[in-house]
């Protein structure tokens, strides 16, 4: 994988270019936002720019600018396909390996076309990339989105709907900057967009005042009678079947965030969400102070991510993995307390 600055004047000096901008499956506000933005940015040098997402999204993603023209690959797989067989540059934003694209894995491998990483997650398949930055430093790929914009010399062309995009992603990877990677210069980004005339408020209100009455309820419900707490491991434990989804009519995104629930409790290091979604078990995992959860993902539910925040899968039954998340706990003991 070449570094990222061979890409540079190619944005500027090239003739009109098909370009997509990928990410991963069941995006994030990261993962969105950081795409949206960098959409934003190459139209402005007269590319031909398509953003495809390998499956669906939150509907409190949908007011982001240029949300609207994203495709679903699942949804219109034909569509899709015929804009990637058809793409010079392929952006892949916010994962680091094409197997995190889903089904849209496979057709991203036999591209012949130029394809550019931009993530903070992991253990890169460099191999996979022709030019790429990857920085576990940084807070999100929204603000690697941001750093590209300037390095590439043209932060003039960030205007309000790049602003807003990567000012979601961004603040929502950093847990609204209480997570340690919301460094000074995640700081003097966000001073940057305001002076630039971000209004933030709004930003906030579309991400967290904007669900249905069912959530609010779901959530209620899963901590009262899903949450188990071990305090002799300074853990606990969220875990969700499938009823529960059904019974609130739970959709894409309407569990983001609820893994941090029980880490407001006081001596709680270790924090997992485990949901039956029907077709494959889903984990998250969050963490605070010096319990490495990318490891444990890794080790224990094929997954991975950051130090503090990481997720997993199984494909077992919701009991067969809440007992081996049990198992994977006690042999973590002394690490946990």
């Amino acid at each position: 994988m070449k570094s990222i600055e061979g890409i540079y004047s190619l944005i500027s000096n090239s003739p009109a270019k098909k370009v997509v901008v990928t990410m991963h499956q069941k995006p994030d506000a990261d993962a969105m936002g950081s795409s949206l933005a960098m959409y934003h940015f190459l139209k402005q040098f007269g590319h031909n720019v398509t953003v495809i997402s390998p499956t669906n999204w939150a509907d409190w993603l949908k007011w982001m600018p240029g949300c609207e023209t994203v495709i679903d690959y699942e949804f219109s797989t034909e569509k899709a396909s015929n804009v990637l067989r058809d793409t010079d540059w392929l952006f892949c934003l916010d994962y680091n390996t094409l197997l995190r694209t889903r089904h849209m894995a496979d057709e991203l491998e036999k591209l012949s076309c130029i394809k550019i990483l931009i993530d903070h997650h992991q253990q890169p398949a460099v191999k996979s990339f022709t030019y790429g930055i990857s920085d576990t430093n940084k807070s999100s790929t929204s603000e690697m989105v941001y750093d590209f914009i300037l390095a590439s010399g043209h932060g003039d062309k960030i205007n309000n709907e790049i602003s807003a995009c990567l000012y979601a992603g961004v603040m929502s990877d950093t847990g609204s900057f209480r997570f340690p990677s919301a460094s000074g210069d995640v700081h003097r980004m966000v001073a940057d967009l305001k002076y630039r005339g971000l209004e933030h408020t709004i930003i906030h209100e579309n991400l967290f005042d904007n669900f249905l009455e069912n959530r609010l309820r779901f959530i209620g419900h899963v901590l009262q009678s899903r949450m188990d707490v071990y305090y002799e491991y300074n853990t606990a434990l969220i875990a969700v079947p499938w009823k529960d989804l059904a019974r609130f009519d739970i959709k894409t995104g309407d569990t983001e965030g609820l893994v941090n629930y029980p880490l407001s409790i006081k001596g709680i290091k270790l924090a997992a969400l485990i949901i039956d979604r029907d077709e494959e078990i889903r984990c998250s995992f969050r963490s605070k102070g010096d319990f490495d959860v990318n490891t444990f993902a890794r080790k224990y539910f094929e997954g991975g991510g950051h130090f503090n925040a990481a997720g997993g899968r199984s494909g077992t039954t919701l009991e067969q993995t809440v007992q081996r998340f049990l198992q994977a706990m006690r042999e973590n003991s002394s690490q946990l307390q």
